[in-house]
């Protein structure tokens, strides 16, 4: 529909996979598997329940009848209890067993649990096939020496494929925390309407054991470890800051990311990928801006400033609940979610397409390598019998006429001629460039790349081996 607001997010950035984890159908689907789980716990624990009612409770898992949840909800304004309602409705025989004992909180506070981890663990399929283009890429560039920067003013050479591990392991460590994450995650369980299970020891006769294996049986059977020791009526918030944090640090080595690819491509030595009749600019087309990278930052800003919403929302609960975090969470957590798919995809594609343009990686280079090379210059000279204090102020004095002739005049450097005729250092203009090759003053760079990629990148591709090898799609 054309008439009616809908997010950019879904129409134009998200992925159908992580979009599908935050539909109302995957929702209610959950809802479903919770109360068979609980059904099925609750007849093993005793409770008078039938093979009959579970088995047409199974039957209907998946056909949900959305028409009669909805006109249900308009006459008494509850969501759960209308799709309790219309799961009855198709399941006579278990109607009176479906929900037993259980309050909003069992299908609602579970399910975004469960719709929590599946998303993280489709950001880290997302992310582990980032990793593995990345490292690749500094692996073929890790020879290729380029100008570094500090405070983007010249500064000691690296490698592209060194520049390029910086970005990785800020990913590497997202990984890392997000393994830790996922490992966190566990269940509500059913704890009722303060966290007491107050109406599960009526249920069991005050059965302290069967009780607690409740929570036990309905977390396995949903695919978990174990449900939160305590809680009020709801888990804690903080686990949704905790899950927002994740997604916000990725947000972060992303946006980093991107701006260095800005400014690089400002620079002409890399360039995002640029589709054949892409338009750059409505105006000037000869244009080609980073615009993928531009969305990448745009849309981390987003998520780093979204994460202030679960942390607000946690620090505001009250006692052992309060409803004023289910609109914001309603919003804020898919949104968290989706944003970071669209950004993991747009990462994927530029790191994939990336140009390199090594002639002007080399000609900046170069340009500066002149004043970081004085150092070899002068030790060669006092090789030769110059007198270090009086080169050294020798070669400040020609830096600075230099940097004036390049800065004011706007020609090349020509430090290098200026030493070569200036008899105190006794050394020919090939002496000199013979002490300025770019891979001398590259240090451990190539070697460092590798022995990231070998020791911190290879095992973590070679945990989910199975997740790699996706295809992204950028529709726009």
């Amino acid at each position: 529909m054309k008439d009616i607001y809908e997010s950019p997010l879904n129409s134009r950035y998200s992925s159908k996979e992580m979009k599908y984890i935050f539909s109302p159908d995957y929702k209610f689907r959950t809802w479903r598997k919770l109360w068979i789980a609980l059904a099925e716990s609750e007849k093993e624990l005793g409770l008078d329940i039938t093979d009959e009612q579970i088995a047409e409770l199974k039957e209907h898992a998946d056909d949900i009848n959305y028409e009669v949840a909805q006109a249900r909800e308009k006459e008494v304004r509850h969501d759960v209890m209308s799709h309790v309602y219309a799961y009855g409705v198709q399941c006579p025989k278990a109607k009176g067993i479906i929900h037993l004992g259980a309050t909003s909180c069992y299908v609602g506070d579970n399910t975004d649990v469960i719709i929590m981890t599946e998303a993280l663990k489709l950001v880290r399929k997302k992310l582990v096939n980032l990793i593995d283009k990345l490292s690749a890429f500094a692996l073929e560039y890790k020879d290729m020496p380029c100008l570094a920067y500090t405070h983007y003013q010249p500064a000691q050479p690296t490698t592209v494929g060194k520049r390029a591990t910086l970005w990785l392991n800020d990913l590497v460590l997202d990984i890392n925390t997000l393994e830790f994450q996922i490992s966190q995650m566990k269940l509500l369980g059913s704890k009722g309407t303060t966290g007491t299970q107050a109406s599960f020891v009526e249920l069991f006769d005050g059965d302290d054991e069967k009780i607690k294996a409740l929570d036990k049986k309905i977390a396995e059977k949903m695919g978990f470890t174990a449900c939160f020791a305590v809680s009020g009526q709801t888990y804690s918030r903080k686990l949704d800051y905790n899950v927002l944090s994740v997604l916000s640090g990725i947000a972060q080595s992303a946006y980093k990311f991107s701006n260095d690819l800005r400014l690089l491509q400002h620079e002409k030595e890399l360039e995002e990928p640029f589709e054949k009749n892409q338009i750059g600019s409505s105006a000037m087309a000869y244009k080609r801006n980073p615009m993928r990278s531009e969305r990448i930052g745009s849309l981390a800003r987003y998520v780093i400033a979204d994460a202030i919403n679960p942390a607000i929302t946690a620090s505001t609960q009250w006692f052992e609940r309060t409803l004023d975090d289910s609109a914001n969470k309603r919003i804020s957590v898919p949104e968290a979610f989706l944003s970071v798919d669209a950004i993991l995809e747009l990462y994927i594609n530029v790191i994939s397409g990336l140009v390199v343009y090594p002639k002007m990686i080399e000609k900046h280079l170069l340009a500066e390598l002149p004043f970081m090379a004085t150092e070899n210059i002068m030790m060669a000279a006092v090789k030769k019998g110059g007198d270090r204090q009086e080169l050294h102020e020798k070669i400040r004095q020609h830096s600075m006429a230099a940097g004036a002739v390049v800065k004011v005049e706007g020609k090349e450097n020509d430090l290098v001629d200026r030493i070569a005729a200036d008899s105190a250092f006794g050394l020919t203009k090939e002496e000199i460039l013979s002490h300025m090759k770019p891979e001398s003053f590259i240090g451990r760079a190539p070697k460092q790349v590798a022995e990231f990629v070998e020791n911190e990148v290879k095992p973590i591709l070679e945990r989910y081996k199975e997740d790699l090898g996706i295809s992204v799609e950028i529709n726009v």
